[in-house]
């Protein structure tokens, strides 16, 4: 560990609790996803509609950690930390409360602003502590922690649905929110001294973003690790009509799926922290792109063929275990590109997963999905775009060390 940092929680304990703040996106996603049909009759609403309350909480998710990022970066990282996770928990209130569609949609964005500083801030933390090599191990290890959220949550989820009906999902997001705030509070120090915050104005330190967009070794790894993202946000919008309505999968069949595609992340992670040493954040990040193309391939075709769901649910599996690995490489790597900026870079690089999640979860909402087939072109275009991302980060990587 660098820095004066003896008030923080041991290695162990901090990576927990780093994960689990990293996890309140997924979590705020996925433990209502078995309750969407639920919502939408409760609301009266349109599939569509509900399917919206995503779309909006990817929006939000993105152009909150654009904002934390910088900020952290001038201010340290506990204040924003906290300030974030407060807006988080009035906005998971009006989600529970909401009586129509629009005030969910609109409920969702706001508790997705509050929730980003959590998860690219737990990031950023992870850098002031680590040298760069050690930080990627480390990165691997908390996006293990933070798979358990997708394992768990909708199992957890569709218990909830079925014992006190959807708002009962949205409680327990509040009662997450509630605990959150608390452990910060009184179990993460402040891990950015004075002495190592920018000595720029805000406006200038929010200027790194066009540096970033600027250099096409970040621009790979955004593509990578984005498109990858998008990938698996594809299958969060359009796998619970697909299974549950059109396969008539039972909530809780459809939750233990996803969980069974949570336990990939969580395997390729553990993987990633075994071998990232010895391989290299790079070529780990390239296997990552490579093997989540394949998964899309044979879903794409699984789904043309009407028997063909158990190709459809391993090309997910394939998938989805991906971006766990192709996410904590990524970023680590862009992080360790742009040290003096890192809660910067993190927040670029989440927000840039988030938004090109919300552009193929649009997709899928505004297209429609009744055969699955919208999905899993989606999903074969965005894993397409995430391997091009890597061979782009690549090239440019080589011709540095050789310029």
């Amino acid at each position: 560990m660098t820095g004066n940092l003896a008030t923080l929680p041991r290695e162990g304990r901090l990576v927990l609790l780093l994960g689990a703040l990293v996890a309140f996106g997924p979590l705020a996603i996925d433990l209502y996803l078995p309750a969407l049909p639920a919502i939408a009759a409760g609301l009266s609403a349109t599939p569509e509609a509900v399917q919206l309350s995503i779309t909006v909480f990817l929006a939000g998710f993105a152009l909150g950690m654009l904002f934390y990022g910088p900020i952290s970066d001038r201010y340290g990282r506990r204040k924003v930390m906290l300030t974030g996770i407060s807006l988080f928990v009035l906005a998971s209130l009006a989600c529970m409360l909401a009586t129509s569609a629009e005030q969910l949609i609109a409920a969702r964005f706001i508790q997705a602003l509050g929730g980003g500083a959590a998860s690219v801030l737990a990031r950023a933390v992870l850098r002031d502590v680590y040298a760069p090599a050690e930080a990627i191990r480390k990165l691997s290890l908390m996006a293990m922690v933070t798979a358990i959220a997708p394992l768990l949550a909708p199992l957890l989820g569709s218990q909830l649905l079925a014992c006190f009906g959807w708002r009962g999902t949205f409680a327990a997001i509040l009662l997450w929110g509630l605990s959150s705030l608390l452990i910060v509070w009184f179990r993460l120090p402040e891990t950015l001294p004075p002495e190592r915050r920018g000595e720029l104005s805000l406006g200038r330190s929010f200027a790194i973003y066009g540096s970033l967009l600027l250099d096409p070794v970040a621009i790979g790894l955004l593509l990578a690790g984005g498109m990858s993202f998008a990938a698996m946000f594809a299958y969060i919008t359009g796998s619970p009509f697909y299974f549950i309505d059109l396969h008539k999968f039972t909530p809780l069949a459809f939750s233990l799926l996803f969980a069974v595609n949570a336990l990939g992340i969580f395997a390729a992670n553990y993987v990633n922290s075994r071998l990232v040493k010895r391989q290299g954040a790079s070529v780990m990040a390239g296997v990552g792109s490579g093997v989540g193309l394949l998964g899309a391939t044979l879903l794409w075709v699984a789904s043309g063929v009407a028997e063909a769901v158990p190709g459809v649910v391993v090309g997910l599996f394939i998938v989805v275990s991906m971006t766990g690995l192709l996410g904590a490489n990524c970023v680590g790597l862009l992080m360790a590109r742009y040290p003096n900026n890192a809660g910067a870079a993190a927040a670029m690089f989440v927000a840039g997963q988030f938004g090109l999640g919300m552009l193929s979860s649009a997709t899928i909402s505004h297209l429609g999905d009744q055969t699955g087939q919208t999905m899993a072109l989606v999903v074969l275009a965005t894993s397409a775009l995430s391997l091009a991302g890597w061979f782009l980060f690549r090239w440019f990587e080589m011709r540095g060390r050789t310029g």
